[in-house]
């Protein structure tokens, strides 16, 4: 009796957690395209330049965008590394103070 209860609030649930998807997907008609674009009026130089080649190319703006975040993470890491030389923090070493 006890497994049965089970399975049948099992089934209950899963049907509530579907339901909206199936009310809400029946669509009314033909729908149009959505398009996806940033709005570039106010942007001036190399900002103007990268929202529009978002919005003319997704593949492009992805390939460039995974090729300049590991870039610019490298330059800061090394920037900080050398700041952090200077001020006499030595990352190098793996010596411990506390001996």
């Amino acid at each position: 009796m006890k497994a049965r209860f089970i399975k049948l609030f099992t089934w209950c649930t899963l049907l509530c957690l579907a339901l909206p998807e199936f009310v809400l997907a029946g669509g009314g008609g033909k729908i149009d395209n959505i398009v996806i674009v940033a709005d570039t009026r106010k942007f001036t130089g190399w900002e103007a330049w990268w929202t529009n080649l978002y919005n003319e190319s997704h593949l492009y703006f992805t390939l460039l965008t995974i090729v300049l975040i590991p870039t610019i993470g490298v330059i800061f890491g090394v920037i900080a590394d050398l700041l952090m030389g200077l001020i006499g923090i030595d990352l190098k070493s793996r010596e411990l103070a506390e001996h």
